[in-house]
């Protein structure tokens, strides 16, 4: 199994999220088990091109110090949805290593994450998404906290991806 945390970054994460304090603790205590137990942890970030802010070289576009990567752990960036489309090169190298299996949190759930497990589901991973660990902001449409329901109570479960329990997803990184 290999722990994907997308778009975590400075600009976007913080407690204008939805339950932002679950989804801070949840994600570093998935990290840390992960680092522990040998998991792979790759870190995805989003490039939204010079000039935006949140860019190479721009600090929103940092990944969020609490979930920084360690020396030597791998960070794709994207300037698409998908961390999975053929541009980033993430599908090339979780292909070359034979992995079938991830764990997929971050922001945001109506954006990065959507696309990346129904891009996995494409590819044919078994996707697991632990409760808590992805969210997003308000938009026109939907408020932050309908949008995450939606997503991780109704449109993933039995159809994309096995959304499961913390304590699940700890077992789950504990039996690598």
């Amino acid at each position: 199994m290999t722990l994907l945390v997308i778009d975590t970054q400075v600009g976007i994460t913080d407690s204008r999220l939805y339950r932002f304090e679950a989804l801070r603790a949840n994600i570093k205590a998935l990290i840390a088990r992960a680092r522990e137990r040998g998991t792979e942890v790759v870190y995805v970030r989003h490039d939204d091109g010079p000039g935006t802010g949140f860019s190479v070289g721009d600090e929103e576009f940092q990944i969020f110090p609490e979930f920084a990567p360690l020396p030597g752990e791998k960070i794709f960036d994207k300037t698409v949805n998908s961390a999975l489309h053929p541009s980033v090169g993430l599908s090339k190298y979780l292909a070359d290593k034979g992995e079938k299996r991830l764990m997929v949190v971050g922001l945001q759930t109506d954006f990065c994450i959507d696309a990346t497990i129904k891009s996995a589901f494409d590819l044919g991973y078994e996707i697991i998404v632990p409760e808590d660990t992805n969210s997003t902001f308000d938009n026109p449409y939907l408020k932050q906290e309908t949008a995450c329901r939606y997503f991780n109570d109704y449109v993933w479960p039995g159809r994309y991806a096995r959304c499961v329990p913390m304590a699940q997803a700890l077992e789950l990184l504990s039996g690598e």
